[in-house]
């Protein structure tokens, strides 16, 4: 007599068979990735393949906004647009989104995840992004304020027309701290340096994330300090302060303190990678994202 097919295979495999064919396995989260300053979707090719290439099926999606020369645009004019395109695609994913966002683009995620009561972004990467700032003079700098030194774009970023310009937004000159908290109008806000009324609020929705690495490494050649990747940024000596000795990391302004105390920051430092290269090198995604992304 012969033996019943059930009988002859382990349960586990029955059912694991079973919900295979229902389309009710769990496969890998939808990546979103967001660009940087002066370029644009196509850029991130090569990082699309190398996410689809190792984790198959996985849903990557490039958000096409404010490309090329249209990046320089206020950053909050941008966040309220990246935001509703990323929101549409979380709205798609109920089981959760990993955000992946290089340079500028990481300044505009943060932002996001800081006015988005509702999101589902399991885990936030910040791909070589200049999250406390940036201070000095760089290829991308001279392009945009080619007849200014370091030490007076101050003077131009500071004000209300200054701030139209999205570097202006984060420039964060470490011996002009008063005019950078009154004349700059975003990066003190999301980083809780400027006391604000939406504090609380935007702390909450930041900390509904699950993980957040930071990557970057010290042959950047753009963004200054290169620590500023990792929260690190000058202080008036120009000497770079770890982001545990940050202000905003002791007061826990924005949740920072607290992600780090869940044991969910992990930073990756990658040594000879220069910025506009970080998006298309194969060990960076194999050292510092690839097992992030599950």
């Amino acid at each position: 007599m012969m033996t019943p097919w059930s009988s002859r295979v382990p349960l586990a495999v029955v059912v694991l068979l079973l919900l295979q064919a229902a389309g009710c396995t769990d496969g890998y989260k939808p990546v979103i990735i967001v660009h940087g300053i002066l370029d644009g979707p196509k850029q991130f090719e090569n990082l699309s393949m190398f996410i689809k290439k190792v984790h198959p099926g996985t849903k990557v999606q490039t958000v096409s906004l404010y490309n090329n020369m249209e990046s320089l645009k206020p950053l909050w004019m941008q966040v309220e647009d990246f935001r509703k395109a990323i929101e549409d695609i979380m709205n798609k994913s109920p089981e959760g989104v990993h955000l992946l966002c290089f340079s500028q683009g990481g300044l505009i995620c943060r932002a996001v995840l800081s006015t988005s009561p509702n999101h589902n972004v399991h885990t936030f990467i910040g791909l070589s992004s200049p999250l406390a700032g940036q201070y000095g003079d760089t290829d991308y700098l001279r392009k945009v304020f080619p007849d200014h030194a370091k030490k007076m774009v101050y003077i131009f970023c500071y004000n209300k027309m200054g701030q139209k310009i999205s570097i202006c937004d984060y420039w964060n000159d470490p011996h002009h701290r008063a005019d950078y908290l009154r004349g700059n109008t975003f990066l003190p806000l999301i980083n809780g340096e400027e006391s604000h009324k939406f504090m609380k609020d935007w702390r909450e929705n930041f900390l509904r994330i699950k993980k957040m690495v930071l990557i970057g490494g010290p042959d950047d050649g753009v963004i200054t300090p290169w620590q500023s990747s990792h929260y690190g940024f000058y202080n008036a000596s120009e000497d770079v302060v770890e982001m545990r000795n940050q202000e905003f990391y002791k007061r826990d302004t924005f949740g920072l303190r607290t992600l780090d105390a869940r044991g969910d920051v992990s930073v990756c430092v990658q040594s000879g990678v220069e910025h506009t290269h970080w998006h298309s090198n194969f060990t960076v995604f194999t050292n510092c994202i690839e097992k992030w992304l599950i």
